[in-house]
């Protein structure tokens, strides 16, 4: 199929109107780092339910992705997107109004569900109106906007919970997420590719059936599933439990890990396209730079109560280069499959991201009932990610010698 060729001022505005969208959804997977010590104190949680509340977005997200590829497919993102987002509306309301920890985890989960389609349907859109080597640079400037969101559930989180408190934040996102619906109807163009999946090519099984998305299931599931755990909940509580921060100083923490994380992603799109323009030069660059957030993860788990922000911000920083599987699982299947393809390995990091950070808890409170302290607990979880983290490494290794 032909690209159409789009005016360099709609294209920007086709970007920006879809980074607001993304921006929210991150913003709402990170805030629950931010805002735990008052839910904690408030519904009186443990370390694994925390865990489970945190996981529930990642539930939600995860268990929409495979039909959300094909609706993204056949009906474009300007529906798909604004309608899913108005479920997050929903989801919102509910937990401003929650009474509960119930209510507060199903809540959470319609939240997860209806920005479902914040990062596929932009991703989808531009496999479709941008050329092949724009791909990876738009790819890398939204997960740079997803950093400005994590960035602004640290501290101008912090800031605002004293004064309008949790609930009424998440009322303010309901009202931004309207208007994000509202420009998105008005600006993103028609989809015109609904012919294409009428044929016998358009089929999931020849996603899953891909040497090369085979090959990075694990990291998909373990590497950035654990990634996302860790920045979006258990890097705050690690700084209060086992760093001894205040929830003051780890908001700030919070806010300096995820400004090294918005610098890395804008520094990381201006240049990836210049040296990865295909999927081999992806499999290349995964080859020599994912065992450096790993390396960073062990010196992390081994300082324990030494450990900084400063450190977190490093390993975040140094898995930069997991953010190049998504894009070029995306450049490995043709158009008619582009959003399928995208969606599944989606679907791989969210339902990880889920089964880590409630894992995570578990074993803290594992760890505290045989009488370890909370630093050993914690180390203990953490390592746990490193194991399976390298375990997938190893993996992708294995199967693109």
């Amino acid at each position: 199929m032909n690209k159409p060729v789009l005016a360099k001022s709609k294209v920007i505005i086709i970007f920006l109107v879809f980074a607001l969208g993304y921006f929210i959804s991150t913003l709402l997977r990170a805030i629950t780092a931010t805002i735990s010590p008052e839910l904690v104190n408030e519904f009186n949680l443990s370390a694994g339910e925390l865990g489970l509340l945190g996981g529930g977005y990642f539930l939600g997200f995860a268990s929409v992705q495979i039909p959300l590829g094909y609706m993204l497919d056949l009906r474009g993102p300007r529906k798909i997107v604004s309608y899913f987002l108005s479920l997050t509306i929903v989801g919102l309301l509910i937990f401003a109004l929650a009474q509960n920890f119930l209510t507060l985890l199903v809540s959470r989960i319609i939240i997860g569900v209806g920005v479902g389609a914040c990062l596929m349907g932009p991703l989808t859109a531009y496999r479709i109106w941008y050329q092949d080597e724009t791909q990876q640079r738009a790819n890398s400037w939204m997960l740079m906007v997803g950093a400005i969101g994590m960035l602004s559930s640290s501290l101008p989180v912090q800031f605002f919970l004293p004064i309008i408190g949790w609930r009424n934040i998440f009322l303010l996102l309901a009202f931004i997420t309207l208007v994000c619906i509202i420009l998105i109807i008005i600006f993103i163009p028609q989809w015109t590719s609904k012919g294409n999946q009428k044929n016998d090519d358009a089929k999931l099984s020849i996603v899953w059936q891909n040497q090369f998305f085979r090959s990075v299931i694990p990291m998909g599931f373990f590497s950035t599933g654990g990634l996302f755990a860790i920045q979006t909940l258990w890097a705050g509580p690690w700084m209060i439990k086992v760093s001894g921060y205040t929830p003051e100083e780890s908001a700030k923490g919070l806010f300096l890990i995820y400004f090294f994380m918005l610098l890395s992603f804008l520094i990381w799109g201006y240049f990836v396209p210049k040296f990865s323009k295909n999927v081999n030069d992806a499999i290349r660059l995964l080859k020599y730079g994912s065992p450096l957030s790993l390396l960073v993860l062990g010196v992390i788990i081994y300082l324990g109560p030494n450990t900084d922000s400063i450190h977190w911000a490093l390993f975040i920083v140094s898995a930069v280069f997991l953010s190049l599987i998504q894009p070029a699982v995306g450049m490995a299947f043709s158009v008619s499959n582009a959003g399928k393809a995208l969606t599944s390995y989606n679907l791989l990091i969210f339902i990880g991201a889920f089964f880590l950070q409630w894992i995570i808890g578990l074993i803290i409170d594992l760890g505290l009932s045989l009488n370890y302290s909370e630093i050993v607990s914690f180390q203990l979880a953490m390592s746990f990610v490193l194991v399976t983290s390298l375990t997938s490494y190893l993996y992708f290794l294995l199967k693109n010698n």
